[in-house]
C-alpha cells in the first residue's frame, strides 16, 4: 500500500464535531504510558517489546529506514517497488505464500512505504508468533530477486502510478507541489517513482538496493501482544539474530534542501477540469521544537469543514469547491502548504488572496481559547484512539525509535502538545509564514497558461 499520505488528509464533519464535545485540555485524561523494552541485537537489529494480553493475538511491524528519501536521482520509486518485491519469494517461501500463509491462520499482512521508511507488518493468533518472525527474517535474509518477478512486478507499479495519479483528477497535485518546492532533496519526487526512472531500472540496480538498505542494522521489529517477553526475545534470536551482520554502513547521504531566499511564484497548466492555487512554506522536521505547534496551527487552519481554510473559501467566500493543507512534518524538513480548488468563474488571484490571508492572520493574532482548545481536544482525539489496538502501538513505538532516534517521544508528546500556548502558535507562523519563504503555485486548465517552471 503506497502513502503519499499526507496532503490531502481531509477530516469529517462528524469528526469535526466529535472534537467540539471532547473535554478541554486541562480535563483530557492523558492515555497510560506503553510498556515496552528495547534493545539491540548484535547484528544490529532494534527490538521493541510490549506486552498487551488483552486479547489471545499478536502484532509485528518490521520498520526498514527506507523511503524514497533515499533513492538515486534517475532511480526514483525502489522503496516503493521492494515493497512489492518481498512478498515475491525468499529461499523456502514460494510467491506470494508469505500472505498466504499469514491467512491460513486467521492471521493479515500488508506493507506500506513513505518517504521515509518502509514497513511490513503481520497480525496473528498469539501462538503464530513464531511462523511471522520466521517469514520475516527468510525474506531479510534470502529474498529472491530474479529478472522475471522484478520485469513483472515493476509492470504492477507502471500500472499502479497509472491509476493512483495519472488517470485520477488533480492526481499529479503532489508531484508538482514537490517538484517546485524542492531543489535537491529527494522529496522532491514521489514515492511511487517516475515511469522512466522505473522503465530504466536493471536487475543490478535492484539488488544494491535490497544489500544497502534491507539489513537489520537498518531494521526496527516491534512486537505488540500476547506473549512472553523472554520467550518472544529467544525467538526473535532464533530466527532473525542469526541474519548476518551487514558488511557496511548504511548510507545516509541525503541532499540538505538550501534555505529559499525569496517568495517563488509558478504558473502551470494540466489537462484538469478546474484551476488550482498553492501557497507553502517550507518547515522544519519532525520532533524538532517548533513542530509541535506547527501541528496544532494545522489543526486550526485545516483539520475538518469548520477550520480557517475550508470555512473561509468553501463557506463564506465561495472561491473554492474544495480547500485543505497543512504541515506535511516528517524526518527531514518538509512543507506547510494551503490548497484551493477553484469554483467556475473564480479567479486565481481571489483564492491566492483568500489562504495568504489566512496564514498571515495566523501570524498577527493570537488564536482564540476556543480555536486553541478545539485543535488540543482534536490532537488528544487522534493519540487516544491512535493507539487503541496493537498494531497503533507498534507504529507509535516503532515511529519514536525510527524517526525520532529516541522511543521515549512515543509518549512524552502528549503532554508537549497539550501545553501548547496561543504565543507558541504564533511565534511558530512568524518563524515560516514570511514573504522569502513562501512558493505560489498556479495550476490552470490547458490551454489557459504558456507552460513553464517559474523562478
Amino acid at each position: 500500500m503506497l502513502t503519499r499520505l499526507r496532503l490531502l488528509r481531509w477530516a469529517t464533519v462528524l469528526a469535526a464535531a466529535l472534537a467540539v464535545g471532547i473535554a478541554g485540555p486541562d480535563a483530557a485524561t492523558r492515555p497510560p504510558k506503553l510498556d515496552y523494552q528495547i534493545t539491540q541485537l548484535p547484528n544490529g537489529l532494534t527490538v521493541i517489546l510490549s506486552e498487551d494480553h488483552s486479547t489471545p493475538i499478536v502484532h509485528l511491524q518490521l520498520w526498514y529506514h527506507v523511503g524514497s528519501k533515499n533513492e538515486r536521482p534517475g532511480r526514483t520509486g525502489f522503496a516503493h517497488l521492494f515493497e512489492h518485491m518481498m512478498f515475491k519469494g525468499s529461499k523456502n517461501v514460494d510467491p506470494e505464500q508469505h500472505t498466504s500463509l499469514i491467512s491460513s491462520v486467521g492471521g493479515q499482512s500488508n506493507a506500506y512505504t513513505t518517504e521515509d521508511a518502509t514497513v511490513f507488518w503481520e497480525t496473528v493468533p498469539s501462538q503464530y508468533l513464531p511462523l511471522g518472525l520466521w517469514l520475516e527474517a527468510d525474506r531479510m535474509a534470502t529474498l529472491r530477486i530474479n529478472e522475471g518477478v522484478f520485469r513483472t512486478e515493476r509492470e504492477v507499479v507502471k500500472e499502479e502510478r497509472r491509476m493512483r495519479v495519472e488517470n485520477q483528477p488533480f492526481g499529479r497535485l503532489s508531484e508538482i507541489i514537490y517538484d517546485q518546492a524542492f531543489t535537491v532533496h529527494p522529496y522532491r519526487h514521489p514515492t511511487i517513482g517516475s515511469m522512466a526512472d522505473l522503465e530504466a531500472a536493471s536487475i543490478e540496480d535492484v539488488r544494491e538496493f535490497y544489500q544497502t538498505y534491507y539489513v537489520p542494522a537498518n531494521a526496527t521489529m516491534a512486537v505488540v501482544g500476547d506473549f512472553d517477553s523472554t520467550l518472544a526475545m529467544d525467538l526473535i534470536k532464533k530466527y532473525l539474530g542469526r541474519v548476518p551482520k551487514a558488511e557496511r554502513a548504511v548510507p545516509r547521504d541525503v541532499s540538505k534542501e538550501p534555505q529559499q531566499a525569496r517568495e517563488r511564484r509558478v504558473t502551470l497548466e494540466e489537462n484538469w477540469p478546474l484551476a488550482a492555487v498553492v501557497v507553502a512554506h517550507h518547515i522544519t522536521y519532525d520532533g524538532h521544537p517548533d513542530s509541535y505547534p506547527l501541528h496544532i496551527a494545522s489543526k486550526i487552519l485545516s483539520d475538518g469543514q469548520s477550520a480557517r481554510i475550508y470555512r473561509s473559501l468553501v463557506y463564506e467566500k465561495r472561491f473554492a469547491l474544495a480547500a485543505f493543507g497543512g504541515g506535511n512534518i516528517i524526518e527531514d524538513p518538509n512543507l506547510f502548504f494551503a490548497v484551493a480548488i477553484l469554483q467556475p468563474g473564480r479567479t486565481p488571484p481571489e483564492a491566492e488572496q483568500a489562504l495568504v490571508q489566512e496564514l498571515e492572520r495566523l501570524k498577527l493574532e493570537p488564536v482564540s481559547d476556543t480555536e486553541l482548545e478545539r485543535a488540543k481536544n482534536q490532537f488528544a482525539r487522534d493519540y487516544i484512539v491512535g493507539r487503541e489496538s496493537n498494531q497503533q502501538k507498534a507504529a507509535h513505538l516503532a515511529h519514536a525509535a525510527v524517526i525520532h532516534d529516541d522511543i521515549r517521544t512515543a509518549d512524552g508528546e502528549f503532554d508537549i502538545f497539550m501545553n501548547i500556548t496561543a504565543a507558541d502558535v504564533q511565534r511558530v507562523a512568524r518563524t515560516y509564514f514570511t514573504t522569502p519563504n513562501r512558493l505560489i503555485i498556479t495550476i490552470l486548465p490547458k490551454g489557459q497558461a504558456g507552460k513553464g517552471r517559474g523562478e
